[in-house]
């Protein structure tokens, strides 16, 4: 008995081959990620260094990193008390555990507590080994540091992390 495929098989097989090459595709051009949307975070935090997305750490990491303000990478930034919280809280309960956040921190150890984005597996994988964070192209890109993630990535803030 021979087999008969109707056009209504074949539209949605060709649907979803569309939606699984697309979202690969996607996942390649680069990263994009929900940006920070509290006004207190954004005008403490981009005072001083790029407004990081909440979903590139965990919020184990984010909880360490505000409860340690008055050393905040050799810096003292320390906040009132309510200010300090509604930074913690916001940025713990945006820390992204379920979606892309969670797929580029599948390699953390969970006993470990990064304090820097580039610390993270993934972020080693994506620009060591191509040599992205060299001497000569943070300088070319006009990067002051590792983790100055907009001097390459243009909406970095805005949680967009193409690979230009």
């Amino acid at each position: 008995m021979g087999r008969y495929v109707n056009s209504g098989t074949i539209a949605v097989v060709a649907a979803l081959s569309g939606v699984a090459f697309g979202a690969q595709s996607l996942m390649a051009d680069g990263l994009s990620l929900t940006p920070v949307r509290e006004k207190t975070v954004a005008k403490e935090c981009a005072a001083c260094h790029m407004l990081y997305p909440p979903a590139l750490l965990p919020a184990r990491s984010w909880s360490s990193i505000v409860a340690n303000l008055n050393n905040h990478f050799g810096e003292n930034a320390s906040l009132d008390d309510a200010t300090t919280k509604a930074i913690a809280d916001y940025l713990v309960a945006n820390a992204d555990t379920g979606g892309i956040g969670a797929k580029l921190l599948r390699d953390l150890n969970p006993e470990v507590t990064p304090a820097r984005i580039t610390d993270l597996p993934w972020w080693k994988r994506k620009h060591e080994k191509r040599n992205r964070v060299g001497p000569a192209a943070l300088a070319e890109n006009g990067a002051k540091f590792k983790g100055d993630c907009k001097a390459c990535h243009k909406g970095a803030e805005q949680g967009s992390f193409d690979d230009d």
